[in-house]
């Protein structure tokens, strides 16, 4: 654990995106301290232009409602759907991909034929129309992201236990007369760790920017603050009121940002070939 630590360390991107997260984090866990007023309650007049002198440091939206608030409030949003997302993926793909990899024949090909069923559709137009089945709420965006996110996660999970299952650890497990079910996620998938970890955080990154978008097209939340949804509803203003636009997307692009850096410093972290350069 501590030459992880210091393999991580060594990335200062990724204590950057640390950092960044962290910050993040904090403000999605106390929003409603740092911002007890409802981001849906209009306090001053429409368009009030941030850094001004109102006690309202980001001014106010088209229907004069406290950005401040909705950018602190759509922290929640953006963290909740990605990390449930690329946690119910996981829960998907995972499982599905070590079975396919580690018995192979008719269950590879089956399982490989609906992998890519699912990755032969463009994912965001996928989730598109799941939304739109299901009808627009935190749910539906949920399930939508992780349904459009678990291919991947079981491809390179089948090709590290392909990789790994004819190791010598796994003959032994054999020998010592173990099940296959114990020998699988046991002693495999422990040892496929590595690249999974780093995979979910990316993942997590691609979540919040697909609710982003679903946000901005209309088909998020209608009850719910999201930082897509304060892009979205000021998309039509973006000339006269650049900050409604543009605030809410340096807060995506910081999040999204500190993600990929942390994902980049665990893959340097849990890369084995990697440790041994830096030592």
């Amino acid at each position: 654990m501590t030459g992880f630590l210091k393999r991580f360390a060594r990335n200062r991107g990724a204590l950057v995106g640390l950092l960044i997260l962290l910050i993040v984090v904090v403000v999605a866990i106390f929003a409603p301290i740092i911002e007890p007023r409802s981001p849906w309650q209009m306090v001053q007049r429409p368009f009030l232009p941030p850094f001004t002198m109102s006690g309202l440091p980001l001014g106010t939206d088209t229907l004069g409602r406290d950005v401040a608030s909705g950018l602190v409030h759509g922290a929640r949003v953006s963290l909740i759907v990605g990390l449930v997302s690329t946690l119910v993926a996981l829960l998907i793909g995972v499982p599905l991909g070590a079975v396919a990899g580690f018995y192979g024949g008719w269950i590879d090909e089956a399982a490989m034929r609906v992998t890519e069923f699912f990755q032969t559709i463009p994912s965001f137009a996928l989730a598109i129309v799941l939304v739109a089945i299901m009808e627009p709420s935190l749910t539906s965006i949920t399930l939508a992201i992780a349904i459009v996110s678990w291919p991947p996660v079981a491809r390179l999970v089948r090709g590290e236990v392909m990789a790994l299952r004819h190791r010598e650890f796994v003959d032994a497990a054999r020998l010592a007369g173990l099940s296959n079910r114990r020998i699988l996620f046991g002693h495999i998938l422990p040892n496929a760790m590595s690249p999974i970890i780093v995979m979910a955080s990316l993942m997590v990154a691609t979540a919040i920017l697909l609710e982003s978008s679903l946000s901005f097209l209309g088909l998020g939340d209608p009850n719910i603050m999201s930082w897509g949804y304060m892009i979205g509803a000021a998309r039509t203003v973006i000339r006269s009121a650049w900050w409604l636009s543009f605030i809410p997307g340096v807060a995506i692009l910081l999040t999204v940002l500190a993600l990929n850096l942390i994902g980049e410093g665990l893959n340097d972290a849990l890369n084995p070939r990697l440790a041994r350069k830096g030592r």
